[in-house]
Order: C-alpha cells, then sequence, then structure tokens
C-alpha cells in the first residue's frame, strides 16, 4: 500500500540556490574523483549473446586515459569534435570521459543512423574522428570518402591494441563550466537536424530533476538501469551520466528492447532506478500484467518521458510494481525541466508535474506572452531562475545556425515546441507536439489523451492519433492500433473502440476511423512519428485523386 505523500514542493522549489563552479570538466565529476577507489564499481555490462563483464571507475579511468593519449596522438585538439558511432558498451563510456577530459567535444551518434543520416551530422559537424563498431561501420562505408574532414576511422575490435601503446595516465585539461563538450543531433519536425552544442555545466542544470524523478537518488545500494541509447540526451543525461556523478553503478546492455528480457534484467541486477520510455512500459503492462508475481523486483523508482505516460499504465505501476512512475518533460536543448517526484510531492495520474527546483517555467502563446490557467500554451523556460540567477541547463546554441537558435527563444523565454495545460496546484499537462495537435469540427483535439484512453482497452497494446485531413470537418481523427498478441482486427472490434473512447471522452474525441497496424514509425528515442503517419495519409489521398 502507498503511503499518503507530504507535499514539500514549494519549500524545495523556493528555497533551490545554483551552485555552478567556473570551472567544470563531466570527465572529473563523473568518472576521476571516483577513480582513487579501485574497489569501487561503475558499469555491469551484458549483451544479447550473454557476454558479461563489470568495470570500475579506476578501469574505466585508465582505458579513458590511454584513449585520450591515443585521440591526441592523431592530432584531436580542444574543441574538435569526435563521433561516436557506439551503442551501450563499456567502450561507449571509455570514449566519453576520454573526449572530455581532452577539452574535445563529444557527438553521439545512434547505431541505427544510415548513411545518409552520418554523411550529414559528419560533416555539418566537421568531425575529425569516428569511433565505430561493425554496424556503424558499414553504414558508414559508402559514404566515407565524402566526410572530407573526417580524418581517422577507429573501429573497437582495434582498440585494444590501440590503446596497448599509450600511456594509462592523462593530465586532465582545465575547462570552463561554459566550454562546449558534446554535441547532439536533434531530429526536429522541419528542415534538416540541428545540432544543440551543449557546454560541462548541463551536468550540474539536470541534477535536481534527476535526484527528484529517481526519488531522491542516490540512496544505499541504488543500481541503474534503462534501455535509453546513451547516444541522446535520454540515455546520456537522464541515465548514464548523472548515475556516474554520484558514484554509483549502471547497468549497461545491449541489444533490442524486449519487455521479458527487461523484467529479466531488472531481477537479476537488483536494479532499484530506471528510466522507461512510456512505450517500454506499455509493452511491460501487455506483456507481464502482474510482474511480481513472476519477478523478485526491488524497483523504488521509475522516471518516463519522451510521451505521456496516461494514468492506464500509471495505475500499472502503483499496482503491480509498487511504484508510482514519475513522469519528465525535458528536451536536448533543456532538459528535465519539469516532472514528478512521489515521495516528495504527491503525482497526479497523467500530468507530467510541476516545474523542478531550479527552473522558471510557464506556459506561452505566440506573442511571448502567460496564458491563463487551464488553457494551452507552449512550454517554455526563462534564462534566469526565480531569484534572478542564470540557469545552467541551457543548451549554448545550434551548431553553425544562428537563425534557429536566434528563433528558439521569445526574450528570455526558451521555447521547447510542447503544448501543455497549466491547472490550479501548477501541474502540467502535456498536449502534445504544438504540430502533433488540430482541429476537428471545430475543436482543438490533442493526440495523448485518446491514445491513453485506448490502451485502456484490453486488446490494445498501443494506439497512435492523428488528424487526417478531411474537406468538410478540417480533419478527422484518425487512430492507429497495434493489438495485443493473438486479438485478430474485425469491424465489430472497431465498433467496439469507438464505444470505448466515446464513453469516456468527448463524443467529439471518438476515432472516426481506425486502422490496425503491426508497427509504428518510430523516431530512435521511442518515440511514435505522428508526422510520418500524416503524410501516409497524404499520400494516399494524392495517389486516389490521381
Amino acid at each position: 500500500m502507498n503511503r499518503p505523500v507530504t507535499d514539500n514542493y514549494q519549500t524545495l522549489y523556493q528555497n533551490f540556490r545554483w551552485h555552478v563552479p567556473e570551472k567544470l570538466n563531466i570527465a572529473e565529476v563523473c568518472c576521476r574523483r571516483w577513480a582513487t577507489d579501485r574497489s569501487k564499481f561503475a558499469l555491469y555490462f551484458e549483451d544479447e549473446t550473454g557476454h558479461r563483464s563489470s568495470h570500475t571507475f579506476w578501469d574505466l579511468q585508465r582505458d579513458a586515459n590511454r584513449f585520450s593519449n591515443l585521440l591526441r596522438a592523431l592530432g584531436v585538439k580542444r574543441g574538435d569534435r569526435v563521433a561516436i558511432m557506439l551503442p551501450q558498451r563499456p567502450e561507449t563510456v571509455v570514449a566519453h570521459i576520454a573526449i572530455y577530459q581532452m577539452g574535445a567535444v563529444a557527438m553521439p551518434l545512434s547505431v541505427l543512423f544510415g548513411p545518409e543520416a552520418l554523411e550529414y551530422r559528419l560533416n555539418h559537424s566537421e568531425a575529425a574522428v569516428a569511433i565505430v563498431d561493425d554496424a556503424s561501420l558499414a553504414n558508414l562505408a559508402p559514404v566515407r570518402s565524402a566526410c572530407t574532414s573526417l580524418t581517422h576511422v577507429l573501429p573497437i575490435r582495434k582498440l585494444p591494441a590501440l590503446l596497448a601503446n599509450h600511456k594509462p595516465e592523462f593530465d586532465l585539461v582545465e575547462t570552463n563550466a561554459d566550454d562546449p563538450a558534446f554535441l547532439i543531433y536533434t531530429s526536429g519536425t522541419t528542415g534538416p537536424p540541428k545540432g544543440a552544442l551543449k557546454p560541462h555545466r548541463v551536468m550540474i542544470g539536470n541534477l535536481p530533476g534527476f535526484v527528484a524523478s529517481q526519488n531522491w537518488f542516490p540512496q544505499t545500494s541504488d543500481m541503474f538501469w534503462s534501455p535509453a541509447d546513451w547516444a541522446w540526451t535520454g540515455g546520456l543525461m537522464d541515465a548514464l551520466l548523472p548515475t556516474m556523478y554520484f558514484g554509483r553503478p549502471i547497468l549497461g546492455y545491449r541489444g533490442r528492447f524486449d519487455a521479458l528480457k527487461a523484467f529479466d534484467l531488472i531481477e537479476r541486477y537488483g536494479v532499484t532506478n530506471t528510466f522507461l520510455f512510456p512505450t517500454a512500459l506499455k509493452l511491460m503492462m501487455k506483456a507481464v500484467p502482474e510482474p511480481k508475481k513472476r519477478y523478485d523486483i526491488r524497483l523504488r523508482a521509475i522516471m518516463s518521458a519522451g510521451e505521456a505516460v496516461g494514468d492506464a499504465v500509471c495505475a500499472w505501476g502503483r499496482e503491480q510494481l509498487g511504484v508510482t512512475i514519475n513522469e519528465m518533460f525535458g528536451q536536448t536543448e533543456v532538459n528535465y525541466l519539469v516532472g514528478n517526484s512521489a515521495e516528495q510531492w504527491p503525482a497526479k495520474p497523467g500530468s507530467i508535474g510541476r516545474p523542478y527546483p531550479g527552473h522558471r517555467i510557464a506556459l506561452i502563446d505566440d506573442e511571448g506572452k502567460p496564458v491563463p490557467e487551464g488553457e494551452d500554451g507552449e512550454i517554455a523556460v526563462n534564462r534566469y531562475d526565480i531569484h534572478g540567477h542564470p540557469d545552467p541547463v541551457f543548451f549554448l546554441g545550434y551548431w553553425k545556425n544562428d537563425a534557429a537558435t536566434l528563433a528558439k527563444y521569445t526574450g528570455d523565454w526558451c521555447r521547447t515546441g510542447d503544448q501543455a495545460k497549466m491547472d490550479e496546484d501548477g501541474y502540467l499537462w502535456y498536449q502534445g507536439r504544438a504540430d502533433d495537435m488540430f482541429k476537428a469540427a471545430g475543436y482543438r483535439i490533442g493526440p495523448s489523451e485518446i491514445e491513453n484512453c485506448l490502451v485502456k482497452h484490453g486488446a490494445v497494446a498501443n494506439a497512435a492519433v492523428i488528424g487526417k485531413p478531411d474537406q468538410e470537418r478540417g480533419n478527422i481523427i484518425k487512430a492507429f492500433i497495434i493489438l495485443v498478441p493473438g486479438i485478430a482486427p474485425s469491424p465489430k472490434l472497431e465498433e467496439e473502440l469507438r464505444a470505448h473512447v466515446r464513453g469516456k471522452l468527448a463524443p467529439y474525441e471518438y476515432p472516426k476511423e481506425i486502422e490496425f497496424v503491426e508497427n509504428f514509425p518510430m523516431t530512435t528515442t521511442g518515440k511514435v512519428q505522428r508526422k510520418e503517419l500524416r503524410q501516409r495519409e497524404l499520400n494516399k489521398r494524392e495517389m486516389n485523386q490521381q
């Protein structure tokens, strides 16, 4: 039984103060300072073949020192971009620490990127070196000659021999908190991907939200795991680096996400804290409705972000895992802004929470003015906290794109492009990306509430909702449905799902059209690409008109 939560929010939020040192290096605070204890574990690793290994901070630091010396020998200088094209594995951690401590800029790239995606990012960033595994090497090969700034490609299978030739000592390069540390490209919704350049200080800017969303991490014996790719902000800054910052161990798993495997890892490694995308939680809920009957689960905190979790999954977390899921909202440019902390203030199921301490948040209109309570507005964060101090969570700007950086701001407000409503208690209710919102029959519709309602039906494993262009109504609501294994599509089921939504939401919110599908187009960070679904519908309409 969950005990009542005392609401400590206002005290925590009002009393919080930022303390950002002038000199700061992520490698120092996340690894080097812990490496003096040779027995302190940092990383447990397992892959899909069953191979396992474990690594202390001392192990990682010595390998990172050799790696820094190797990169320096290859001509990498302070400020140079170094691409890390690796999945979750020990070499990924070593590469990050090595790059940060020499004052260079890490550029993580997903191993799922194809040749064109790699070519654009490597050329746009003018990366000097790329560290790759076999999968990435195969994707890079067709465009290698077109990447003119790329002087060296380092396959990790050759690293042991290369590192053996370099000393295990390296003197940390002193960096300012505002110096660039890493460059992450965002997929965006319009135009080519933009590179968000992040300074070392964002490590500090992420901490209040991380600590709160993980129920006051770290506690004794805390063990962290997340399937989130370390090539993205969600995996790097919501899991890997903050866990290491606090000197706690993290589990890295290389392999495709699988719900049963997730429960297995959580049980075998005694995972206490995790970050799971809503899509992952839905898959786990449908695969094992009553997990504590099958697994010894010691979870004490679950953070979820990327899409709205919905009260169906929240209820499952409370009832079947014994954990109140802490929703969080952030993005690559300005991360860990809003969320819940179940042990410090009450969570409202379906809400993404309140502004985390240190972040001044408002919902604004197109002109940058705050919207009235209960109305849709764009989530924005101010450059300064409520005490007038600079918020360290901000990115430095978009790489070689001053116009896009300027457009990101209205005065001191940084716009996120995400819509929400705020209630009388200051909780935000996510409404979706601004470009996911649509009007149908004069009503403004957000997909999240309808998707959440559909997932509550026992036959539905996952749902994605879009506005399908319609000549009379502007748009009609169309739902794409992935069914639970063993359930077959039928006209009867379609009507049942429409009635299910009609009985729980407003009459105008039920899907007039339903399409059963086997999967959704997804980003590499686990978000449904509704833009792609909308484009499919437009293509169908154009073909029918020909």
